[in-house]
């Protein structure tokens, strides 16, 4: 005959099962993106709302967590991708082309990110460009090459494997935070080839 579970037990047990999805799920919320308030344009993704006083309570904690400082909504408009064009993953066995042109900003930035949110590590110590530093054509338009082989031109290193990210900061932008912005308005990341 079997003995039945004391009441006590099947308390303490529901107890650390709820305390474990809790934490767990916490977790995984926090080490990632924000869940809600997110927007796409073709392979980028924004939070027009992480800077602003309308930021929800993942947002702020993912915030705090990370120790980042996000752009406030008059100051300019952060765009992050993770896959190209055609929505495969950015992956540095690959390389790619990013351009030709940006949204109207009176500044801004394209920076590389490892798979752990930190700069990619670079032989010639660059990460990232800002729209001064970039080579432009007679159009006025520009090509960045993300490889880990060394290209002409605008290049930036790729981790050596794993996946990465491509941050846009678009500074003193016109109009509510971007919110006009269209996918077309944006750089195009083309992948180039892929090698082993």
């Amino acid at each position: 005959m079997k003995r039945p579970i004391p009441t006590a037990a099947l308390i303490l047990y529901a107890l650390l099962l709820a305390l474990g999805l809790g934490v767990g799920s916490a977790y995984a919320v926090l080490n990632g993106n924000p869940p809600f308030g997110s927007r796409h344009l073709g392979p980028w993704q924004t939070w027009p709302k992480l800077g602003s006083a309308e930021a929800d309570p993942y947002m702020r904690a993912i915030v705090a967590r990370r120790s980042d400082i996000p752009l406030a909504t008059g100051e300019g408009l952060a765009l992050t991708a993770q896959s190209d064009s055609e929505g495969r993953k950015l992956d540095s066995a690959c390389s790619y082309r990013i351009g030709p042109s940006t949204p109207a900003a009176r500044w801004w930035t394209l920076t590389v990110y490892d798979e752990d949110g930190k700069l990619a590590p670079s032989e010639l110590g660059r990460s990232g460009f800002t729209s001064p530093e970039v080579l432009r054509d007679a159009q006025n338009g520009f090509a960045v090459v993300l490889s880990r082989t060394l290209s002409a031109g605008n290049w930036l290193q790729l981790p050596a494997s794993g996946p990465f990210s491509v941050v846009l900061r678009l500074y003193d932008i016109p109009g509510a935070a971007g919110l006009s912005l269209n996918p077309e308005d944006l750089p195009a990341i083309e992948r180039l080839e892929c090698g082993a």
